[in-house]
């Protein structure tokens, strides 16, 4: 059993979903963001999502848009996420997921980045834009090298698609909680409690629920439905506003552990 399917099976145990936070590496800048984390371990994160910035972010919303930009002005390589997530493993447990684009993994070289990732303390790899029909020479790389490929899901795929992308999975499935880009929203999609019952009936995997989570009351809804629950851009949104300040990581540690403990059921 991977160490994030540990995650989730003791965050199940606790009678809590578990919390997946997202942030991207490099925002402000990659020292930060090894502060952040550390923040982010403190706070109660079960599991952490680590974006890769990159230059055509097609799958984000503006906020998560300007943090690569902002990485990226900052000198942010996916060598140097690498090394980062190599730096905070001397001390942080918690399964760390790479949600990245293709096109940064392949000018860095497929079979290389998957000896390098697992080398570094990465648990799974999440591919914003490749499909499942599209996936079979990813996971050839990454799963003689023990990482987790997770797959993301979404409102409009039928049981097939969904069986497919649980093909492929490892970990956890993450499920979309709506159609479109990421970035907080007020409202959660009427339809969610359905969608988590039918990526259920596809995959044996726990579903983790992301995109438009944004507060500590919409995770507690989430919490009560499914396996797992993913905050991005909330938490992006502060850093942006933040900036590399001296209260940067204790304002991200206080409001990431208003949303750990409202996963509470």
């Amino acid at each position: 059993m991977s160490r994030l399917r540990d995650a989730f099976r003791n965050a199940g145990r606790a009678k809590r979903a578990a919390f997946v936070p997202y942030v991207t590496a490099g925002d402000p800048d990659l020292a930060r963001t090894v502060d952040i984390v550390h923040a982010l371990d403190r706070a109660g994160a079960d599991v952490l999502e680590l974006g890769v910035p990159f230059s055509d972010p097609i799958a984000d919303g503006p906020t998560n848009q300007r943090a690569a930009e902002r990485a990226l002005a900052s000198g942010t390589t996916l060598a140097g996420v690498l090394a980062t997530v190599a730096l905070v493993r001397r001390d942080v447990g918690l399964p760390i997921v790479l949600f990245t684009y293709a096109n940064p993994v392949i000018r860095y070289g497929l079979e290389k980045f998957a000896v390098d990732a697992a080398a570094a303390g990465v648990d799974g790899v999440l591919f914003t834009d490749v499909p499942a029909e599209e996936m079979a020479p990813f996971e050839e790389a990454l799963h003689p090298a023990g990482l987790d490929l997770i797959m993301l899901v979404t409102p409009t795929s039928g049981r097939k698609r969904m069986k497919a992308a649980a093909k492929f999975g490892g970990g956890f499935l993450y499920l979309v909680s709506r159609t479109g880009v990421t970035g907080a929203r007020q409202d959660l999609d009427a339809e969610l409690e359905n969608n988590i019952k039918a990526a259920r009936r596809a995959s044996r995997l726990p579903v983790a629920v992301g995109f438009g989570i944004s507060t500590p009351e919409q995770v507690a809804q989430v919490a009560a439905k499914a396996d797992g629950v993913v905050v991005g851009s909330a938490i992006v949104s502060r850093i942006g506003a933040l900036g590399d300040c001296d209260e940067l990581v204790d304002e991200i540690e206080h409001f990431a552990a208003t949303l750990a403990n409202a996963c509470t059921r």
